[in-house]
């Protein structure tokens, strides 16, 4: 497999300019909204020095998630200290040899943890809002292709066939203007490695695909407070682990499920290879193509020794795949229900040594 400069191992940064108003304690009518207080967390959440930590865990990308909510101000209406402070970024990214990729992480229309009246793959206007935020970002970034932008985070309520009619369109609008642009392109079903399996590949070396690793679910998310099934369950998970009775009593009792993990009497490395097995399909499939893996990582609260058991295991299976890679992620806010935070609120320094190495690559 082809590899880009600048996109081996990366970091994801959430909870600054994404993941906001998510909460269903919300109203419906103000969750879009952008207050005085979000204002000053976006100017003041993170900064250069925060970059130049990541750099000095051995990253050369960051992945830095924005809503279209953020950016845009009304339709076909932008903010401009925010396009300031997504300049900003890419030049502090610059400074310490960091490339970026921009990620629309939450489209009007697609917010991948609570569902909306109006479907973005379904509304013809909401499909034009969403393609000429990139064509703004485009133009921002005309003269610098060292940025890469990934076109939407995970892609919910939408078939294949919806959601590659919008990639298509949108990567037309923005190689009208720029036929250099790094474009990163993943599937549906909240881009988890089965929605590989009907992405459309094109005819375009400029164009990575990606998609993302959560499994097991119960596991990753346990107890988090935006996944109804994990709050209800609401119970702790090891890894790797023997105690598959509860892994199945999971299934059993929140999705009803009597034959789940049948026949598996260990959740292990070789469960996480099973699950992604789609990806290394894909890579077989195309192997002139570029496959990244965006997001991967565990919620905060679960214990450190059995995050850094996942981690090494996840980035040990992508190693073996030649799959680069993005750890979800730096640092997450209150705001975020799930924080998968790998460094601390107060410190900013990351969680044990022993996970500096593994999102290192030293597995």
């Amino acid at each position: 497999m082809k590899k880009i400069s600048g996109l081996q191992k990366g970091m994801g940064i959430g909870g600054w300019l994404t993941n906001y108003k998510r909460f269903n304690v919300i109203p419906q009518n103000k969750r879009l909204d952008i207050t005085v207080g979000d204002m000053e967390h976006f100017e003041s959440y993170i900064t250069e020095k925060d970059v130049a930590y990541i750099a000095t865990l051995g990253m050369d990308h960051i992945r830095l998630g924005f809503d279209q909510i953020v950016v845009e101000e009304a339709p076909y209406s932008y903010r401009k200290n925010i396009i300031e402070i997504l300049h900003n970024f890419v030049a502090w990214c610059k400074k310490y040899e960091l490339r970026v990729v921009l990620n629309m992480h939450k489209a009007v229309g697609n917010y991948c943890d609570i569902l909306e009246e109006k479907g973005l793959m379904q509304d013809t206007e909401l499909q034009n809002r969403f393609i000429a935020v990139w064509v703004k970002l485009e133009q921002e970034f005309s003269g610098d292709n060292t940025v890469i932008f990934e076109l939407l985070n995970e892609v919910v309520n939408a078939t294949a066939a919806e959601w590659n009619a919008l990639a298509k369109k949108t990567i037309k609008a923005l190689r009208a203007l720029n036929k250099e642009r790094l474009i990163i392109v993943g599937g549906v079903e909240w881009n988890n490695p089965p929605g590989l399996n009907n992405l459309q590949v094109y005819d375009d070396e400029k164009v990575i695909y990606t998609f993302h690793s959560y499994a097991p679910h119960e596991f990753t998310h346990q107890q988090g407070v935006l996944k109804s099934a994990q709050i209800y369950y609401n119970r702790k998970f090891d890894y790797p682990s023997t105690d598959m009775e509860r892994y199945r009593d999971f299934h059993k009792v929140v999705l009803n499920k009597d034959d789940a993990y049948e026949n598996l009497e260990r959740m292990d490395i070789e469960y996480l290879r099973q699950y992604m097995q789609p990806a290394k399909d894909f890579i077989e499939r195309y192997p002139d193509k570029i496959l990244w893996c965006g997001e991967f990582g565990t919620i905060r609260h679960c214990n450190i020794k059995y995050r850094e058991n996942w981690m090494r295991d996840m980035i040990k299976v992508l190693k073996e795949w030649d799959i680069p890679y993005c750890v979800w992620n730096y640092l997450s806010t209150p705001n975020d229900g799930n924080r998968f935070s790998l460094v601390d609120d107060d410190t900013r320094l990351i969680l044990s040594r022993e996970m500096g190495e593994i999102i290192r690559g030293n597995v």
